[in-house]
């Protein structure tokens, strides 16, 4: 299928679009959310596979204003940075030892840049910092549904990946018009917030990743003392990241099997 692809603006926000350019509007819209290493090539591609399926995709930019990053989020300096975390090992992310130790052996003018790129990337994943990014997916919802003539009023659903899985998650916590909510091994929310998600929930982990997964028995638990619809899939073998293409623990078999399953659930959920 043909894919029209641009960055476009909607308030002080920006993001990434795809649309399926012989598909007749209106369409059914789906706010693609990143991961720690923003709107990347694995994001944009993420977004025209998405598309291609019959929608018309949005993934916001969370780290611009105003269409401009700060100079140590530009995609150059975070590419940089997540390449050095793909050389650590896997708990580098949550392990300031661990970082450190990889930051001393690179030269000096490195170590200063990707330094500051990751403090920064960091502090996304501060909950209250995440708290504050959901204010900006909840605009790129009202984009789709109010702004665009080609998805205006239609229904919308939202994917996340990594950190932008627990995003995933916040936002249906927050926005009573998102229709759908996938959810690729992100942080579960808490149960006070799964009661308020009115929409249904689909979402994929790894049987190797430990941290995310002990949060998933008491979401799986909120979810069903609240009568929701959540529909959760644990992959054999597969680590964190597992549908990242461009990583090291990619898992084909995860990855086509959760995107075949994501597909069927915007299906029923999103056009049915």
């Amino acid at each position: 299928m043909s894919i029209k692809t641009e960055w476009v603006s909607y308030g002080d926000q920006s993001g990434y679009l795809a649309v399926p350019e012989h598909a007749a509007p209106p369409l059914p819209g789906v706010v693609v959310i990143q991961e720690i290493g923003g709107v990347s090539d694995h994001i944009e591609d993420v977004t025209r596979r998405i598309a291609a399926a019959g929608y018309v995709a949005l993934a916001p930019d969370l780290f611009a204003v105003n269409g401009k990053r700060p100079v140590p989020l530009s995609r150059e300096r975070v590419n940089g940075a997540m390449a050095f975390m793909r050389q650590l090992p896997p708990n580098a992310w949550g392990d300031p030892a661990v970082r450190d130790t990889g930051l001393a052996k690179l030269p000096e003018n490195d170590r200063r840049l990707i330094g500051e790129s990751l403090g920064q990337l960091l502090s996304f994943l501060a909950p209250a910092r995440l708290e504050g990014v959901v204010g900006q997916l909840r605009s790129a919802v009202r984009y789709l549904r109010s702004e665009r003539p080609d998805t205006r009023q239609q229904r919308v659903g939202c994917v996340g990946f990594c950190m932008g899985g627990g995003l995933s998650a916040l936002l249906a916590c927050e926005e009573p018009e998102l229709a759908a909510c996938a959810i690729y091994y992100g942080n579960s929310p808490s149960a006070e917030k799964a009661a308020k998600i009115r929409c249904p929930v689909i979402a994929f982990y790894g049987e190797k990743d430990e941290r995310v997964n002990a949060g998933v028995p008491g979401f799986a638990e909120a979810m069903q003392k609240g009568g929701k619809s959540f529909e959760h899939h644990t992959y054999p073998g597969a680590f964190h990241a597992f549908f990242n293409d461009d990583g090291p623990r990619y898992n084909v078999a995860a990855a086509r099997d959760s995107f075949a399953r994501l597909l069927a659930f915007f299906v029923k959920t999103l056009t049915e």
